[in-house]
């Protein structure tokens, strides 16, 4: 049995003896609701209803438990219970609400899990409800993996419904009513002669009534907010530049710091000298973190230009020192001890290769560590008072947080509390809780005042939790125009692995990260073979919007692509006859529609075609680009996705944009690269994106047709990248097996 057989038999062994045992001991606990962290510290004359809900008397507030970090989840999943609690969009509140596993987010550990989207089995559900389980018992309260709204799709609706029954219920008591005689509307409870009792106006009656477990919902037919183009909670603000970040917490007698690290990840210092930097102007202290220091001034300003008086003399890193050591690290990893996964293996892939006469078609393919580079730097503000730790800032896991925070400032868990803040980008940084951990240590240095801890930008950049580097090796054989025979090998380090390794969680059996976006293809090729290798871990690495789809989304497609040429079939035609999953087949033929696929192109340009399945959504896009006598130029894109039900078009579309936007860019310019232990890019000025002028046409169509609602944030990032690079080649002959492009040709 191979080493990738044993780990995935004894991880079925363990997660059976796991599901067994909540069963028989614990599964009570499971189907019982959490408790309401909203109870405590209620306003006077407010009422919480459920975990999700707040009346008081100027208002109704919707708690919506995962980041703001410019998605827009917030406002649909308050879109959702609003739907169903009948409230009144214009004039609800929405909040994050206090970290609490109450919130806890099962789509995001069922995600992790082996088993394509597709795949109905009994296991695979026991398997998907198993992970919900682990979820709520390690308290997974966590925004990404476009897990929130299928996580909350339901949650978020009931608890609507939930809440809505109390109001009825709350009338009847006040009024003398029977509830079938009375409807609601607008955020009020209306009465038969059309008197309007306001959800508010019903807090005393309210307060006493248990919430119903299992409300009836509303019929499709009866939505009135699902899938309208209503107005996004919260664009006005961020649009207009009044909303408060992170970045912009104001406390009295606020203190501001800054931190440097060693830029080479885990090592220490090994001289500090902060004499200069410590007398400098309007600088308070000058102290020691883990890894590093921190300066304390009066303002960001002065603290950022005191540490760059401090001399340090950083420890070396371990890990290969430049990038072309760490790709032979990565390229030696093709091992059977290096094995990680073979998720996917259908048909005898050797014999097919090496078949007499077979033609074979075979690649080598290189991706790049990327930096996460939000315009929002990592932040966070503390204050230490009296043993009890306050942290306000932005991010995505905030029970964790919270944990490191207690940690680093020497507190108990339970005297922490972490107010999260909306986020100017994340795109998977704030994940990780390093930054929040440094502003609870920073703070442990002088309590009893508040202190803003920012990182500048350069930080930032060096000091990434990057996408992981990769590479790729596809085989391929051809016969009569059709590709029978497909062989991929993905070797890249563990993002599961580093993260959760850094949160303290475990992890067990093979990462699907590695191979997501590869493996979990709905294609039917007579021989097909999927294999991940693991690449010890260098510099550490983290979740980077779409997660391994970013990577094995170009490796695949790609490679699919260059096959299909080979074999001399249409591209969008050839994956229609090979594709086995309906939704699947849906966004192609959607795209095909929707970019007139087959009609003439205006003379030199070149149409590229790209379909990844990830997250459970599949997701097809067409690029169009132009040569120039300045370099290539984009000139349209076309996007087309299934999400069960698009509960929200207007933000679907603009994050169908987005993801696609984030695609093209990263894969034109950006990489990050090492030297001498260290990340050379240090600004945006180094780490070139998709600019303004560049953005080509976009064209979207989200369709409603797979049986379970999905999210789509990530999805639409993965096609990007092979579907440019099927493009340039048409309109230039070259193939980019390498990204970023711009190491080849040009864009204007």
């Amino acid at each position: 049995m191979g080493r990738t057989a044993k780990i995935a038999r004894r991880s079925l062994l363990i997660g059976s003896a796991v599901a067994a045992g909540g069963i028989a001991f614990g599964y009570w606990r499971f189907v019982t609701p959490g408790p309401n962290p909203l109870q405590t510290g209620l306003a006077p004359g407010a009422a919480t209803l459920n975990p999700y809900v707040i009346l008081a008397p100027e208002g109704i507030t919707v708690i919506a438990p995962r980041a703001a970090m410019g998605q827009g989840a917030q406002s649909a999943l308050a879109l959702l219970l609003a739907e169903e609690m009948d409230l009144d969009w214009d004039a609800l509140r929405i909040a994050h609400g206090p970290p609490s596993d109450t919130y806890y987010n099962g789509a995001a550990a069922a995600e992790a899990l082996p088993f394509v989207p597709a795949d109905h089995s009994l296991l695979a559900r026991a398997a998907r409800e198993a992970g919900q389980v682990a979820a709520k018992f390690l308290g997974l309260q966590l925004t990404g993996g476009s897990s929130s709204i299928p996580d909350g799709f339901d949650k978020m609706r009931r608890a609507g419904a939930a809440a809505r029954a109390v109001l009825l219920q709350a009338a009847a008591r006040r009024t003398g009513l029977q509830l079938d005689v009375l409807k609601t509307g607008n955020s009020a409870v209306i009465l038969p002669d059309g008197t309007r009792l306001r959800y508010v106006d019903l807090i005393p009656e309210a307060r006493g009534i248990t919430p119903p477990q299992d409300p009836p919902l509303k019929p499709r037919a009866d939505w009135r907010l699902i899938g309208q183009r209503v107005p996004r909670k919260g664009i006005e603000a961020r649009s207009t530049g009044t909303e408060r970040y992170g970045i912009d917490m104001v406390l009295p007698g606020m203190v501001f710091a800054t931190v440097r690290r060693n830029p080479h990840f885990g090592a220490g210092v090994l001289h500090l000298d902060t004499m200069r930097a410590a007398s400098a102007r309007g600088v308070k202290k000058v102290v020691p973190v883990q890894g590093g220091f921190a300066v304390i001034a009066d303002n960001t300003w002065r603290a950022f230009q005191a540490a760059e008086l401090v001399k340090v003399a950083w420890a070396p890193a371990t890990y290969p020192a430049d990038s072309a050591a760490m790709f032979a690290e990565v390229a030696s990893s093709f091992t059977d001890d290096r094995r990680d996964s073979r998720l996917k293996h259908v048909g005898d892939v050797e014999a097919a290769l090496s078949a007499p006469g077979a033609q074979v078609i075979a690649a080598e393919y290189r991706a790049p560590y990327l930096a996460h580079a939000p315009l929002e730097p990592m932040n966070a503000t503390a204050l230490l008072k009296d043993g009890v730790l306050t942290i306000w800032a932005g991010c995505q896991v905030p029970l964790y947080a919270a944990s490191a925070a207690a940690r680093a400032a020497g507190v108990s868990t339970d005297r922490v509390t972490l107010h999260v803040l909306p986020m100017g980008g994340s795109f998977g940084r704030r994940l990780e809780d390093d930054f929040i951990a440094q502003a609870a240590e920073v703070a442990a240095a002088i309590p009893g005042v508040p202190v803003k801890m920012t990182w500048s930008r350069e930080e930032d950049m060096t000091h990434d939790f990057c996408r992981p580097l990769a590479m790729a090796r596809g085989r391929g054989r051809i016969e009569k125009g059709r590709i029978v025979a497909l062989d991929l090998a993905i070797a890249a380090p563990s993002t599961t692995a580093s993260q959760m390794g850094r949160l303290g969680l475990p992890t067990m059996g093979p990462d699907t990260a590695i191979v997501a976006g590869a493996w979990d293809q709905p294609l039917a090729i007579p021989a097909v073979r999927v294999t991940g290798y693991r690449v010890p871990e260098m510099a550490p690495v983290s979740s980077w919007r779409s997660v391994g789809a970013s990577l094995n989304g170009f490796f695949h497609e790609a490679f699919l692509d260059e096959l299909l040429h080979a074999a001399g079939a249409d591209p969008l035609h050839e994956r229609l006859c090979m594709i086995t999953d309906v939704p699947s087949r849906k966004v192609l033929e959607a795209v095909g529609e929707m970019s007139d696929w087959g009609a003439p192109q205006p003379d030199g340009w070149g149409r590229g075609l790209a379909f990844t399945l990830s997250f459970g959504v599949p997701v097809a896009e067409v690029v169009d680009v132009e040569p120039t006598d300045q370099g290539l130029r984009i000139r349209r894109a076309f996007v087309a996705a299934d999400l069960g039900v698009v509960v929200d078009p207007l933000n679907a579309e603009a994050q169908m944009q987005g993801g696609l936007i984030w695609g093209l860019g990263h894969a034109m310019g950006a990489e990050i690269t090492f030297a001498q232990g260290a990340i050379e890019q240090r600004n945006f000025d180094s780490y070139p994106f998709l600019r303004i002028n560049q953005c080509p046409e976009i064209h979207t169509r989200a369709l409603e047709v797979g049986d379970r609602v999905h999210g789509i944030g990530e999805p639409c990032v993965p096609p990007a990248a092979p579907a440019l690079a099927a493009a340039i080649f048409r309109a230039t002959g070259k193939r980019l097996r390498e990204t970023p492009f711009s190491l080849q040709v040009g864009f204007i």
